[in-house]
């Protein structure tokens, strides 16, 4: 599954924040300038961030797991991390 998002964050703090987040649930697989994997039992997510039209990050979620899977939970609820990084009132919600 691929999830996105778009946030005013620098890329820098989102790939900073995607390790923070992952880290401690799964396992490093690949370090790039704008791109983290992390794969673990439960499957493989990568991160990947874009600087998009100087104003805005597009940040990119995929996994390789069917919708709805404890991994696809994981990476929603990173993106809604994300989105309270930014806005510190959004109130992170939901069961995943």
């Amino acid at each position: 599954m691929k999830y996105f998002h778009r946030t005013p964050l620098a890329p820098d703090t989102v790939v900073r924040h995607a390790t923070e987040f992952f880290a401690p649930r799964l396992s490093p697989a690949e370090e790039g300038t704008r791109r983290r994997r992390f794969a673990g039992p439960i499957g493989q997510v990568t991160v990947s961030v874009v600087a998009e039209g100087g104003h805005y990050t597009l940040v990119t979620v995929e996994t390789n797991q069917v919708g709805e899977s404890e991994l696809d939970k994981l990476a929603k609820r990173f993106l809604a991390t994300v989105h309270a990084l930014d806005d510190p009132t959004h109130a992170v919600r939901g069961a995943y």
